[in-house]
């Protein structure tokens, strides 16, 4: 008998497949227990920031194997939509790479061939320490590589609104989240995510994605938000950056004291 494939690692795009909403955060901060703690917290997710914080390659290895006995899968966020930025993030065990700024189907395309080995993409070789993390040989780790990897695409620019239908119909994409601060920037509606103007342009970009069967993702602020987004068909839900989840922890807090 030929041997058994192995199982996937990555258990998100399964519950994606059903249509159950996951949840998850954004982590800035390079530590290895903020991390600990948000996976033993109940998310299902968590994005390590290699955009905007200050976590390097390193941090970014130890915060990867800090899910490590939760149910939590890690992800990594790069700068651009450069192959050698995923390259290391993969090869060190996160199950996704989130690519930002995606505006046309070429763009779509690159990060989709960044984050699969060939013949389905260009990943070159090297996971030297994905295995560990995940507790398996190399064989197996590579023998379901290509379907564990979440290629994630941000839609974060008005551009990308306006070409939402060739980009969406790029075979491989995996999740297609909205990014509402970018959106805004990119309309000079800088720090504005509620102004008329960048709600429709959010609306335009659900409709496309939703539209081509692609899972969907967001950001859900309060739990009316991410009740509402459900509802319409929304599976990755992310509850907010760790230092904005520390914010609100300290204000409960301080709710109800005499000051």
């Amino acid at each position: 008998m030929p041997p058994a494939t192995p199982a996937p690692l990555n258990r998100l795009r399964q519950l994606w497949r059903e249509g159950r909403p996951t949840f998850g955060a954004i982590a800035t901060i390079p530590s290895i227990q903020t991390v600990q703690i948000m996976g033993r917290s109940g998310i299902d997710w968590i994005i390590i920031d290699l955009e905007h914080g200050p976590i390097d390659l390193g941090s970014a290895h130890a915060m990867i194997t800090a899910t490590s006995g939760t149910p939590c899968v890690p992800m990594v966020r790069i700068a651009a939509n450069e192959p050698s930025l995923a390259k290391a993030p993969m090869d060190l065990g996160a199950l996704g790479i989130n690519f930002p700024m995606i505006c046309s189907r070429a763009d779509a395309e690159r990060a989709v061939r960044s984050v699969r080995y060939p013949p389905k993409g260009d990943r070159l070789w090297g996971p030297f320490h994905a295995p560990f993390r995940w507790g398996v040989s190399m064989a197996d780790y590579m023998a379901t590589a290509d379907d564990d990897m979440i290629c994630m695409i941000t839609i974060e620019h008005v551009e990308a609104v306006e070409r939402i239908d060739e980009i969406m119909a790029t075979p491989g994409i995996d999740l297609a989240v909205i990014g509402p601060g970018d959106l805004a920037t990119s309309i000079n509606k800088r720090g504005l995510p509620d102004d008329p103007e960048v709600v429709e342009l959010m609306k335009r970009a659900e409709a496309g994605i939703l539209g081509s069967g692609v899972p969907i993702g967001g950001v859900a602020r309060t739990a009316e938000q991410a009740n509402q987004m459900i509802d319409r068909g929304y599976v990755a839900l992310a509850l907010g950056f760790d230092w904005s989840l520390f914010q609100r922890g300290i204000a409960a807090s301080f709710e109800g004291i005499k000051r």
